[in-house]
């Protein structure tokens, strides 16, 4: 069959059908380019209000991996006919305020009935066409850099059986409230080779789709990696979700692991996340000044590896 999308064909489209990235960017002229992305999921947690802010925090994340700044968002949602309206309205309400902190606006969307209710968005953003970040350029001698601890999914997982700590919960919930946009600005200071973040595929996924891109090898040490209250004991316990094994099934054959690093150990580094932290590959010059604006600034941080020559991951104890 003929190929109708060929990338030569759309010069102005910079990342999309060519190498898939974390979004689409669309260059508008020598200044501005769009960044197009959306994301949708059902309920992770029992509060409505939390439920849509977490999703909207999660969809706008992709904005903030490519380096830009979310404008617009539209809704994309599906409830049961018989939901309440007023679970509805807080679904919506926790999207559109999370969408206003982030400094844009909701501009309607689209609803479906479903028996199970799915909230998200399609997310618009901005960015200069020469500050695009994707996951293609790590360097060998890069430092890699994480935003925000793991361990959501476990967490909400166990919640769900209910056998998660309250505090756990809490704490797990307010990482996912939290919008990645003050390190998407401090990163867009420096010069970035390439960033993504951690989201459905888990932190390994992710990790592999920079290394295979960017055509290098990513080396992890386990005990610099930060994790959630409580993750480390539920993934004693094995309450991992489904989509841990899938993970580790598509993405097992690209990763090595050291012999003293746990079974329980890497599932954990398989299970997906939600609106999870920025993991951003740069030069250690580089690094030596992102690391001084996080710090003024109290964004939270952790040097969790390396980028060497090769391909594949490789976890370290």
């Amino acid at each position: 069959m003929q190929n109708l999308f060929r990338p030569e064909d759309y010069p102005a489209l910079l990342v999309g059908l060519e190498v898939a990235d974390d979004a689409a960017v669309y260059r508008l002229n020598e200044e501005l380019a769009i960044i197009q992305t959306l994301d949708f999921f059902t309920p992770i947690v029992d509060d409505p209000y939390e439920y849509g802010a977490i999703a909207a925090a999660n969809a706008m994340s992709d904005v903030y991996a490519m380096g830009g700044e979310v404008v617009l968002a539209l809704n994309i949602a599906a409830f049961p006919p018989n939901l309440p309206t007023e679970v509805i309205a807080e679904i919506l309400r926790g999207g559109a305020e999370k969408v206003a902190e982030a400094g844009g606006v909701i501009a309607g969307g689209h609803t479906i009935d479903d028996e199970e209710p799915k909230y998200g968005l399609v997310a618009m953003g901005l960015v200069h066409p020469d500050r695009i970040t994707t996951k293609a350029g790590a360097k060998p001698g890069d430092v890699l850099v994480l935003t925000k601890p793991l361990g959501v999914g476990i967490i909400t997982t166990a919640a769900k059986g209910d056998v998660a700590d309250p505090t756990h919960l809490r704490r797990a919930v307010e990482n996912m409230l939290t919008l990645n946009r003050k390190a998407a600005r401090l990163m867009q200071q420096v010069s970035v080779h390439a960033a993504t973040d951690i989201t459905g595929f888990g932190f390994l996924g992710h990790s592999a789709e920079m290394a295979q891109k960017s055509g290098v090898g990513l080396r992890f040490s386990v005990d610099r990696l930060p994790f959630l209250d409580g993750a480390l004991e539920y993934a004693e316990s094995w309450l991992f979700p489904g989509g841990a094994c899938r993970n580790q099934e598509f993405y097992l054959p690209g990763v090595r692991f050291a012999p003293d690093v746990s079974e329980e150990m890497q599932m954990l580094l398989f299970t997906p996340e939600t609106s999870g932290g920025l993991l951003i590959s740069l030069p250690p010059t580089e690094w030596e000044r992102l690391r001084a604006l996080f710090d003024a600034e109290h964004q939270p941080y952790w040097p969790v590896g390396e980028v060497v020559e090769g391909e594949g991951i490789e976890v370290l104890p």
